[in-house]
């Protein structure tokens, strides 16, 4: 299969609480560096001719404007939990200026909290002005969105299955702690692999930084950046000083060519 040149801009890199956090005085979340604010976490893919989402976060309509995104093909989701989803109403806009249903990718989990949270997207008497959305579901085979290829990777956040996705020589995972073997061989072979590292301690449904290290080493991925960042894990200078070659802290707004 041939893939298409891809541009990648991370829209966010935060975990649920983005950084900074309400309320917390930390010396993470007072920082000056532009790199230690992170919105929640999203990427924004595109080729020549399409242009997709991976979620849409609390952060969406400030993440689209910031990126001065005019044109979107598709949304695609990792799995249902709000910091992941909540910004779905958003996609109006964009509804209404390319004139046209959003075509919306999710497994039938993510589906069933979409049709929650968003009920009156999917009622038979629509109020005017609502989001019109497409759902297609996610199995485990690679399905395309426009000229993208999509290879989903089936990863758990704690119990919860989770999406990842592989787009050619790029794989995306967040909110993951375990990838069975079956599924690390579709990353094994990506140039590019996005993994979730939320801080140095265990967490009960997040890789740590260590354990992010690890399966990059297992699988041996030549460049890695760590997405889904939250204020503990430290200041984004420092921990990028201490990461081996090859290895690095992705930041808002970091644009990847692949």
């Amino acid at each position: 299969m041939s893939y298409p040149d891809l541009r990648i801009t991370f829209l966010g890199t935060g975990t649920s609480g983005g950084v900074p956090m309400i309320a917390c005085s930390c010396r993470v979340c007072t920082s000056t560096n532009i790199k230690d604010k992170r919105l929640r976490s999203s990427i924004l893919v595109q080729s020549k001719t399409t242009t997709l989402v991976v979620d849409t976060t609390p952060d969406f309509r400030t993440q689209m404007l910031r990126e001065d995104v005019k044109k979107l093909d598709a949304v695609i989701f990792t799995h249902p939990h709000k910091d992941h989803i909540a910004g779905l109403d958003d996609i109006k806009a964009y509804n209404y200026f390319q004139q046209k249903t959003m075509e919306v990718y999710a497994n039938t989990l993510t589906q069933e909290a979409l049709r929650r949270e968003f009920h009156y997207i999917f009622e038979k008497d629509k109020y005017p002005g609502i989001p019109s959305v497409n759902l297609n579901t996610i199995s485990d085979k690679t399905f395309m969105v426009g000229d993208i290829p999509v290879t989903p990777i089936l990863v758990f956040h704690s119990n919860m299955p989770v999406l990842g996705f592989r787009f050619g020589d790029f794989t995306y995972i967040t909110d993951a702690n375990r990838i069975d073997k079956v599924e690390k061989e579709k990353i094994r072979g990506s140039k590019v692999l996005v993994l979730n590292a939320l801080r140095k301690t265990e967490h009960i449904s997040h890789f740590s930084l260590g354990e992010a290290i690890g399966i990059v080493e297992e699988l041996e991925i030549p460049n890695a950046w760590f997405t889904h960042i939250s204020h503990q894990l430290g200041l984004h200078e420092e921990i990028n000083n201490e990461l081996n070659p090859g290895m690095k802290l992705a930041w808002d707004g970091l644009k990847l060519n692949v």
